[in-house]
């Protein structure tokens, strides 16, 4: 069967938050606009379901965020955990420069379907469904288009820009022959469903304890737990049984009891091999990444929805006018780049400056006991005001252009976030040399230790 040929002006890959969103705001911006997913819906679980303020200050700008905060969500105005029997907390969202001062804990698909049933009023704007993006499209040196495999045979999409948005497995950089820079990650996480109770303790996302972080996210009616690990550890898990997992689980949270019992086959386990990495060069000539495809995040902190949705907003405001006008350039791409670079390499520094801190945590199998620049750095006044900006905001964070504004954006907020970036990435840091330190200290004086030297 020979290819069938359609047309448009911006080709986005991937129907992820990143591609919904430029899809969404390049339509409304009068540009025609070819969404492909892969999929026949947009359910996935264990996907990251976090949307931050940044992102419904975003609804605000659009006036779209009385109709998103309708979508069943739960708000998260603090973030905090247990170490060992030291509960904690590091940030508190009620007083992010935002309208919504909490973070939205919303399934992923409700988010997109939200976002796509938004974009439908726009007649510029083409959602296909079942679509898998397959391949490049050449013409000569530049990308012209993308191929893709459909239910009904292969086809061809021929676009003036191409934009991959398919995810940190994205299949366009794979065939722009991208450079990748990997930074290594010390762990991976096993994602799970458990039945959640009104008595279960409020907004707590982790406890730390046997050697382990359990993440608990609330949803409606049960946790999206994830289990942190050593990286390449789950098959050494799974040979130690179900029953050991259980036991483990239960340990590290007392209060979920018999409700570990709910998992009854590895089935109900999912892996996510962390990642952290990000394209050398983000664009080639009729093509762009962004979102996961142009930098993989890990799951701390739940930033990589919201840092996806931040490059699509750049990316519309940068290149809409161009687009309609058929005059985008390879200048303009690597323009795009450098605007949301440096918020990606901030970002992924606090991330990997964080999972070492959290690599020493595995060297002790027993109970935990919090370190006394934990709790120390907890009780400093402003901190956690400044990370819940640092997360809930980000660096740079966007805005649409010609949309109405929050006065409180304003330089001396940017100022004050760039102080406080620098004061959360100092911090990282130095846990990480303190907690090393001090596992090396208790490594040598544990007993027989010393008459080894």
């Amino acid at each position: 069967m020979a290819n069938e040929t359609y047309e448009t002006t911006c080709c986005v890959a991937g129907g992820g938050p990143a591609g919904m969103m430029l899809g969404y705001l390049l339509a409304r911006a009068g540009v025609a606009v070819t969404v492909l997913e892969k999929h026949n819906d947009f359910f996935r679980d264990f996907r990251g379901d976090t949307v931050h303020p940044s992102t419904m200050e975003l609804m605000y700008e659009l006036g779209i965020l009385e109709d998103f905060l309708k979508v069943p969500h739960q708000k998260l105005e603090t973030v905090g955990g247990i170490y060992g029997d030291f509960a904690f907390r590091v940030g508190d969202f009620r007083y992010v420069p935002t309208h919504c001062k909490f973070v939205a804990l919303m399934p992923q698909w409700d988010f997109l379907n939200f976002l796509a049933g938004k974009a439908k009023q726009f007649p510029a704007f083409n959602l296909r469904m079942k679509y898998e993006a397959v391949d490049l499209v050449r013409d000569g040196g530049r990308i012209a288009g993308v191929a893709a495999q459909t239910p009904e045979g292969p086809v061809q999409i021929r676009a003036d820009l191409v934009v991959g948005c398919d995810g940190r497995h994205s299949i366009t950089r794979q065939a722009a022959h991208f450079e990748v820079q990997e930074f290594g990650v010390p762990i991976d996480v096993l994602w799970f469903r458990i039945s959640r109770t009104t008595n279960d303790p409020e907004q707590l996302l982790g406890n730390l304890n046997y050697g382990k972080a359990l993440i608990l996210i609330p949803r409606d009616d049960y946790f999206q737990a994830g289990l942190i690990i050593p990286k390449g550890s789950f098959g050494e898990i799974q040979r130690e049984g179900l029953d050991v997992f259980r036991n483990l689980v239960r340990r590290i949270a007392p209060y979920l009891g018999d409700r570990v019992e709910e998992l009854k086959d590895w089935e109900q386990v999912k892996l996510l091999s962390v990642q952290i990495n990000r394209l050398r060069q983000w664009h080639r000539p009729g093509l762009l990444c962004i979102g996961d495809a142009a930098h993989a995040m890990s799951p701390a902190g739940g930033v990589g929805i919201n840092l996806a949705i931040q490059d699509a907003v750049a990316t519309a405001n940068l290149l809409a006018g161009p687009l309609r006008e058929g005059r985008v350039t390879e200048a303009m791409l690597a323009q795009l780049q450098r605007r949301r670079e440096f918020p990606t390499r901030v970002t992924q520094f606090m991330q990997v400056n964080a999972h070492r801190a959290l690599q020493h945590i595995f060297q002790t199998s027993g109970p935990a006991k919090a370190p006394w620049q934990l709790k120390a750095a907890v009780r400093i006044p402003g901190l956690q005001h400044v990370m819940a900006r640092v997360v809930g905001v980000g660096v740079r964070p966007e805005h649409i252009r010609g949309a109405r504004k929050r006065q409180a954006c304003d330089g001396q907020y940017i100022k004050r976030l760039a102080v406080g970036v620098g004061l959360v990435a100092a911090g990282a840091v130095l846990a990480a040399r303190l907690l090393r330190s001090s596992a090396r200290r208790r490594y040598a004086e544990a007993p027989g230790v010393g008459s080894r030297s």
